[in-house]
């Protein structure tokens, strides 16, 4: 049969397609932008038909309304990272949370650890030999595709194409609901003063020829505009977003001295607006694969001077980094951190930076601190951490004893809390 006639065949309504999923299945989400919206919105309307159905999936951008109060009965969320629509279910245990590297959850659907019954995802139109392409997001989401009893796919216009390993052929879908969705746009942040003086000390350790690994979020993108002196960067990522863009088109990034993937843009999702989306649409300098092969650290050091760029909410003296937890309350995920840390300390020439605000609580608290506060979970090793960076500066803990990484440490906090610091610090020498 023609692919044409399988596509034709699998053809049916969102509100038809979703009826496959039974009271106490395991359905896993696309991911950030790429979260298919018209189909949660069919499964949402279709919730009295079924019970604790589970589902899963990293951040949502979505409205996440599967996580509200009166829904508990039908849907229990399962969060990898929580966001900003999910974290108040999580920590108010109306979600569950699971704890696990990004780069680790492909593995947890292929070995069947969290079997896969149903992945709804966002995918674009078929090529001329019946290929769609994952777009935004394939991450874990493809991973999910491999894994799952049944895939019902939302095929839209508007997902653009992404080369790479990123494809799957409609002989493989269940189900094909046409719709005219947009991937989600993230527009960029407002970069506040510290955020732009961060950035600037971070911008101070890129060298030319650097493949980058960044986060997201104002930090990064602030980092970014101060690169434009820059010269052949390249670009390994678990995503990337508006700012890279600009760098591409002004030749700072052109990834020709990369030593894995050269000339390639190598990333797992994306998050971003048109600008960005339009960038990616067929572009062959893109490749996007799934995220156990980005973020592995052994395929990340094979990026000779590997530089990774990631935040975080707290450090202690030691340089024990907290990314994802405030005390004990859950808000956000270990995501890729680790990941790329641990890849970059393996890169040839490579570095490693921690990025952080001095202070939180407009100012009321030091986000370095002499130990990390109760209840709160530790995403990167202290025996992994290189740089950590303030807007006081940078501090180079690689190959440091203790009290010279509390010295470097405290020299980059807020002035304000710098004399406690270091009596807090000789305090717990004495003990």
């Amino acid at each position: 049969m023609k692919w044409r006639d399988i596509y034709k065949s699998k053809l049916t309504s969102a509100a038809e397609a979703v009826k496959k999923i039974k009271s106490g299945d395991r359905v896993v989400a696309g991911h950030a932008c790429a979260s298919p919206e018209f189909l949660l919105q069919a499964l949402l309307a279709n919730k009295e038909a079924c019970r604790n159905v589970e589902i899963a999936h990293m951040v949502s951008m979505g409205q996440s309304e599967y996580c509200l109060p009166e829904n508990a009965p039908y849907f229990v969320h399962n969060s990898f990272f929580a966001g900003a629509s999910t974290r108040d279910a999580v920590n108010q245990g109306r979600a569950e949370f699971t704890p696990c590297h990004f780069s680790m959850i492909p593995k947890l659907f292929s070995e069947k650890i969290l079997p896969v019954d149903v992945l709804l995802c966002m995918l674009a139109e078929p090529d001329e030999d019946g290929f769609c392409s994952f777009g935004v997001s394939v991450d874990y989401t493809k991973p999910a595709a491999q894994a799952a009893e049944v895939i019902i796919a939302e095929i839209t216009p508007h997902m653009p194409r992404t080369l790479g390993d990123s494809f799957i052929h409609v002989s493989d879908l269940d189900c094909i609901v046409q719709s005219d969705s947009r991937p989600i746009v993230l527009n960029p942040p407002v970069i506040s003063a510290t955020e732009e003086a961060i950035g600037g000390y971070c911008a101070e350790l890129i060298r030319d020829g650097d493949c980058l690994q960044l986060g997201i979020g104002a930090v990064p993108d602030a980092m970014l505009s101060c690169l434009k002196n820059k010269k052949h960067l390249g670009i390994h990522t678990e995503m990337f977003s508006d700012g890279v863009v600009d760098l591409v088109q002004s030749d700072v990034i052109d990834c020709s001295r990369k030593t894995f993937h050269q000339g390639k843009m190598v990333a797992t999702f994306l998050m971003g607006t048109k600008k960005l989306y339009d960038f990616v649409h067929k572009n062959p300098m893109v490749e996007m694969f799934s995220v156990d092969y980005t973020n592995n650290p052994a395929v990340i050091a094979k990026n000779d001077n590997m530089v990774s760029v990631n935040s975080a909410l707290e450090i202690d003296l030691s340089g024990q980094v907290v990314s994802d937890t405030i005390g004990y309350k859950q808000y956000s995920g270990s995501g890729g951190q680790a990941d790329f840390v641990r890849g970059a300390a393996w890169s040839k020439g490579g570095r490693s930076i921690i990025a952080l605000p001095a202070t939180a609580n407009k100012g009321k608290s030091s986000r370095i601190r002499p130990h990390i506060t109760e209840g709160a979970a530790v995403v990167t090793n202290r025996t992994d951490v290189h740089y950590v960076v303030t807007e006081f500066g940078i501090a180079n803990l690689r190959g440091k004893t203790i009290k010279q990484r509390a010295e470097e440490l405290i020299n980059i906090a807020h002035p304000d809390f710098r004399n406690d610091l270091r009596e807090s610090y000789n305090g717990i020498c004495r003990k």
